[in-house]
């Protein structure tokens, strides 16, 4: 192996390997590298660890070399497996990383966004029985297979806009067989698809029917029968809950995310999405992996995230569907607090590209477009606790590469609503590409 550091960037290659996969003369190859095993922060977010005319070599799936093409192609033995392929004037970043999404439902909700346009809030139209409830239905009269087929769709559509991880959160089912049905759904997904995926227990996503009036009734049911079958099956990595005012309140979901854990989860909070409940400095005292939404987070609870290490994970894609605020990325940003990004992909917020976030980001949450390289990248990789095996181009992780037909991070902005991928390597393979035949 083969090393040059030169300023922030440091060049990888290593001696007489013959790759199945390597792409070269890259206009800007952006490695996200060098961040000493710890999420991006501050104004260490617009670094992106650039080397200019750029390669990547790929072996079995993984990154075996990074640097300049005259580096990498010096230390090549034969040909690659795989013609080798030039992507001069292009921009390639680590794939994006959407760490948290509700991938697998059961139907749809366009008529709830008829209440939406009526002036009906969120709390109104699930009061209403719209929202979790409607796709609650829909979700249990659904199969295994149907729940498989639906979200196979939708992550071949992430996968085509650049997303090679993503995270999958139940929370449709609200019974301990209907939960179970859309984890092992996501389980068979993980199969079937090239990217990674995490899996996420949300229980704790509304009170269903059933326990109106009942809640503290559901919670036990959550604690004693539901947490208990997912570890006995190893569906999941991580638990969250809704922690929300009219859903479960902070000693509720403590409670929850104390019994996930001692059951050897990883917690996530939604925390303080419609009001300041306190959600922030409940995730930050249960030593969440991240705290998502944060629309209302006060700032003590910031504060008390940032010392944690909890991640905030921004979701602006929901605000734009409910039509409300935005989360305070700037103060965030400014504060030292490690800011992810993703698309909260779910049946209200129906949108699966991360362009659509890059831009609400930079233009609703004032984020620098390379602030959001980052937090979609190495900062939601730590989110989802998997930084040591993706969010960067660096050698020995998963070769997960994403090429965009723009010359550098701040076109990303620039040219919004567009889908600028131009090639999508996820596990080594080449799963989407515009370089014809």
């Amino acid at each position: 192996m083969h090393k040059v550091q030169e300023g922030t960037v440091t060049r990888i290659v290593v001696v007489g390997m013959k790759p199945d996969l390597l792409l070269t003369n890259i206009g800007q190859l952006a490695t996200l590298a060098n961040t000493n095993g710890k999420p991006k922060t501050g104004e260490a977010m617009r670094e992106l660890s650039i080397i200019e005319n750029g390669a990547v070599a790929v072996k079995d799936g993984l990154i075996t070399a990074v640097g300049t093409t005259s580096d990498v192609l010096a230390q090549i033995d034969g040909e690659p497996v795989v013609p080798q392929i030039d992507l001069p004037d292009m921009l390639a970043l680590p794939g994006f990383i959407d760490s948290h999404t509700h991938l697998v439902f059961g139907g749809s909700r366009e008529n709830d966004f008829a209440m939406k346009l009526a002036g009906k809030s969120y709390m109104e139209i699930l009061e209403a029985g719209g929202g979790i409830l409607n796709t609650l239905r829909a979700t249990r009269e659904a199969s295994k297979s149907d729940l498989v087929r639906n979200g196979f769709s939708f992550a071949q559509r992430m996968l085509g806009e650049g997303t090679t991880t993503v995270e999958s959160k139940s929370g449709y089912g609200l019974d301990t067989e209907n939960e179970l049905k859309m984890l092992q759904a996501t389980e068979a997904l993980r199969e079937k698809l090239p990217m990674g995926i995490a899996s996420t227990f949300l229980g704790a996503h509304a009170i269903p029917p059933e326990y109106e009036n009942r809640t503290e009734d559901y919670v036990s049911l959550v604690i004693d029968e539901m947490i208990p079958a997912v570890t006995k099956e190893d569906l999941a990595e991580f638990c969250d809950v809704f922690c929300e005012k009219g859903v479960f309140d902070v000693d509720q979901s403590r409670r929850i995310l104390l019994a996930a854990k001692k059951a050897g989860m990883k917690i996530k909070v939604h925390a303080d999405e419609i009001v300041p409940l306190g959600g922030a400095e409940l995730a930050a005292e249960v030593g969440a992996v991240s705290a998502d939404h944060l629309l209302m987070a006060s700032d003590d609870g910031l504060e008390a995230m940032r010392k944690s290490g909890t991640i905030a994970t921004l979701l602006p894609g929901t605000a734009f569907s409910l039509n409300t605020d935005y989360a305070r990325a700037r103060d965030m940003i400014e504060m030292g607090l490690p800011v992810a990004l993703a698309t909260d992909f779910n049946p209200n917020c129906a949108n699966e590209s991360l362009f659509f976030s890059i831009a609400l980001s930079c233009y609703k949450m004032k984020m620098h477009p390379r602030e959001v390289v980052s937090a979609l990248t190495i900062n939601s990789a730590h989110a989802l606790d998997r930084a040591d095996t993706i969010g960067s181009i660096e050698v020995g992780k998963r070769a997960d590469v994403v090429v965009l037909e723009c010359p550098n991070p701040e076109f990303l902005a620039y040219r919004f609503g567009v889908n600028l991928v131009h090639t999508v390597i996820a596990n080594g393979e080449v799963v989407h590409t515009k370089l014809g035949p």
